[in-house]
């Protein structure tokens, strides 16, 4: 079995997000779906035998490519297409090899079947991640491919007009993970900087300053790569004393999708203070396991 976490540039249209669960909901198993509509962003967590995978990952996409239309598109979390990006998962680390394979095969028959240009990540093309893509969004993205600086791995040589291009590799879990503050943007931006890798904060994480307007807060949007070595609870006590050095105020914390259990161990343990606790001392996993 593996994970897949596609992220669809649609948080609004109710019906639309429908159409995408039922188009991934088989073969494959649909765990859960996190619809935010200031990033104008929904993103699902599906489980599946690889071939199950990859079958109703397609279906998904499709369904994208013909319901959302970019260049109608605004929201605050950085996107280069309808299906913006399509990870691969390994529930253990054993069964990577899997994973790139599944990804491969997505990623060829994307660009085969459904005629969109797709760019490979992570796993399948180290150094490069979401940002090196989403860099100006589509619009620059497609200026750099027809301009010969960057090359789809496969698929045609054009952006598709409306859904863009699709993201796809094979990665470790990770979690995304949300801190919403009452606050201005800029000091979301500022903690951001602080608390990301390429800011000398914490190892694996990756970090944005959002804006939520509906909601008339703010945000630090965050990808943590390795919660063994950046764990959650010590990453919120550092948004928390940087908040408040600022005059903003924490207000609680955002999870998107789903996170391994080795995670939740961890906070819970250093929280309740239990000494040597992890992910072996959760009967659901000692059951599964």
């Amino acid at each position: 079995m593996l994970v897949a976490v596609p992220n669809f540039s649609e948080g609004r249209d109710a019906e639309v997000v429908e159409a995408l669960g039922a188009a991934l909901s088989s073969p494959a198993r649909l765990l859960d779906v996190h619809v935010d509509a200031d990033h104008h962003r929904s993103v699902f967590t599906l489980v599946g035998e690889a071939g199950d995978l990859v079958e109703s990952l397609l279906a998904g996409i499709d369904c994208a490519r013909e319901r959302i239309d970019l260049r109608r598109h605004e929201g605050a979390h950085p996107r280069i297409g309808a299906a913006d990006i399509v990870p691969i998962v390994p529930i253990r680390l054993e069964q990577m090899p899997e994973a790139r394979e599944t990804a491969l095969v997505l990623a060829r028959r994307i660009g085969d079947e459904l005629d969109l240009s797709v760019f490979l990540y992570g796993e399948l093309a180290r150094g490069r991640g979401p940002a090196f893509f989403r860099r100006g969004g589509p619009g620059e993205l497609g200026r750099r491919v027809g301009a010969g600086e960057l090359e789809p791995d496969f698929g045609p040589r054009e952006l598709h007009p409306g859904a863009g291009g699709v993201i796809v590799g094979a990665r470790r879990p990770l979690i995304a993970f949300n801190v919403n503050l009452r606050g201005d943007l800029s000091v979301a931006r500022e903690i951001a900087a602080v608390v990301r890798e390429t800011g000398g904060g914490f190892p694996g994480v990756r970090a944005l300053g959002l804006d939520l307007p509906s909601a008339g807060i703010v945000q630090v949007s965050m990808n943590v790569e390795d919660y063994e070595a950046a764990a959650l609870h010590e990453i919120v006590v550092r948004i928390e004393r940087e908040a408040i050095e600022r005059g903003a105020e924490v207000l609680g914390s955002e999870l998107v999708g789903l996170m391994p259990a080795g995670a939740a161990a961890a906070a819970a343990g250093t929280m309740l203070r239990i000494e040597g606790f992890d992910e072996s001392r959760v009967l659901e996993v000692r059951v599964l396991g």
